[in-house]
């Protein structure tokens, strides 16, 4: 029951950053929003690894966490005006 309750307001929370990033005035605003979005689903899939005692989910999450880490960076990179390139 209480897990139901935890998820209905991760989903609340990640309709907002959607929403955020959907309408976001600047480029930076929405990777913010997209970022806090991404963070929002590692703790649903944290969450649910706990709930149903499935370390997949977990790992999962952990990949997950780097592929955004290393996107945003990207975006970053390409926002400053430098590209992608090293």
């Amino acid at each position: 029951m209480m897990i139901s309750i935890i998820l209905t307001i991760l989903f609340g929370a990640s309709l907002l950053c959607a929403l955020r990033a959907a309408l976001g005035p600047t480029a930076p605003d929405r990777v913010v929003a997209i970022e806090a979005l991404v963070a929002l689903m590692i703790g649903v899939l944290v969450l649910l690894g706990a709930y149903y005692n499935a370390s997949i989910y977990l790992d999962v999450a952990l990949v997950y966490a780097f592929l955004a880490f290393l996107g945003t960076l990207a975006i970053a990179k390409y926002l400053e005006g430098q590209g992608v390139e090293t």
